[in-house]
This record gives structure tokens, C-alpha cells and sequence, in this order.
């Protein structure tokens, strides 16, 4: 069954009341799985709102977050480039929804999740599987990513694909030297 892994950005205002939150202020993120279009869709709900919200139904995934607004001055660290480049990566790649990018995807929300790009929210175990939830840092993106329950020697090899999808070791490409494996000792 093929499902849409993207979801929207943070809202600026409840789902419910249409009240827009003031910066700093903690709401609900709410994931559901919408059975008509075999989606997940997102909800962001008030505090003083929740307590309906969950009264009439129920989420697959939910967790508490604070609200930042867009134009709120925090000025972003200067990045690098193979970090926009994994983001943009991820996100492509959760669009299309592949199958044969559930490593790919898994290994690239992984060094999110490490460069504190990516926060993971919930783990979710489904008859098919386990889903990790993550919700970018800034900008409230959730993204909702297979474990592919990779095997230790399959590791390096996913890490490779990742590399050359972002660029990385590609002789000619970008000025990029091709990767070089570091001797072993004693040779």
C-alpha cells in the first residue's frame, strides 16, 4: 500500500479553535492515519483544546512541542552544504515513497537525528514493522520513516549509497575527489 510520509509543516494556528499560537507556547502535535486516503495527516491542537480533540478521536502518534514562529528572529546556524543537501535528500525521497529508498531514507534521518536536525518524536510498532516519527527541529516538518531493521553488514553499503546520492566520492562531481579507503596498518 503505497501512503503519503510527508506531512505538513508546523501550523501557525489550533486545528480546532483556529487561535493563532503565540511564540514560545507549548501545543500538541497529533499524527492520524486518514483511512479514505490512506494518509497520515497532521494536527496541531492548543492545550485548552486537547482534551476535545482526544475525546473525538484518536491519534496514532501525539507529543507536546513549543511554537516558533517563521519570522521570530532566531537567527539559523551557517550550515554546510551536505547538511541542506541531506535535508532536501530526505525529503525528496519521502516524497516519492520508493521502496527502494527505505535504507537510504533510514540512514539519512539517522545523521539528522545526529546533526540535531531532526528530533525523533515516538516509535511506532505496526503489523508490518516499526515507523520512527521525527519532527524537524525549525521548521516542524514530521517525517515518518521505516526502520528498515538493517543488518550490521548491511550498513556500509546503505552509508555508501547515501554518500553517492549527496554527492559525496563522485569523481568529476561538484570538485569532489573520488572517496579513497585509508590503508590498513601495516601495509
Amino acid at each position: 500500500m503505497q501512503q503519503a510520509w510527508n506531512l505538513k509543516s508546523r501550523a501557525h494556528a489550533c486545528a480546532r479553535t483556529e487561535r493563532p499560537f503565540e511564540e514560545g507556547e507549548t501545543f500538541h502535535t497529533a499524527i492520524y492515519f486518514d483511512k479514505a486516503s490512506g494518509d497520515f495527516i497532521r494536527r496541531d491542537i492548543s492545550l485548552e483544546a486537547w482534551d476535545e480533540e482526544v475525546a473525538e478521536r484518536q491519534p496514532f502518534s501525539s507529543w507536546k512541542t513549543d511554537y516558533v514562529k517563521p519570522d521570530s528572529g532566531a537567527k539559523a546556524k551557517a550550515e554546510f552544504a551536505n547538511r541542506e543537501g541531506a535535508e532536501d535528500l530526505l525529503r525528496r525521497l519521502t516524497e516519492e515513497d520508493e521502496p527502494h529508498t527505505t535504507h537510504a531514507r533510514y540512514i539519512l534521518a539517522l545523521m539528522l537525528e545526529r546533526k540535531k536536525q531532526l528530533v525523533q518524536k515516538e516509535v511506532k510498532y505496526v503489523e508490518d514493522g516499526t515507523l520512527l516519527i521525527y519532527e524537524h527541529r525549525r521548521s516542524g516538518e514530521i517525517y515518518i520513516i521505516r526502520d528498515p531493521e538493517l543488518r550490521l553488514d548491511e550498513i556500509e553499503a546503505v552509508q555508501e549509497e547515501v554518500a553517492m546520492l549527496l554527492g559525496f566520492g563522485m569523481p568529476g562531481e561538484g570538485g569532489n575527489p573520488p572517496a579513497v579507503a585509508a590503508p590498513s596498518p601495516g601495509a
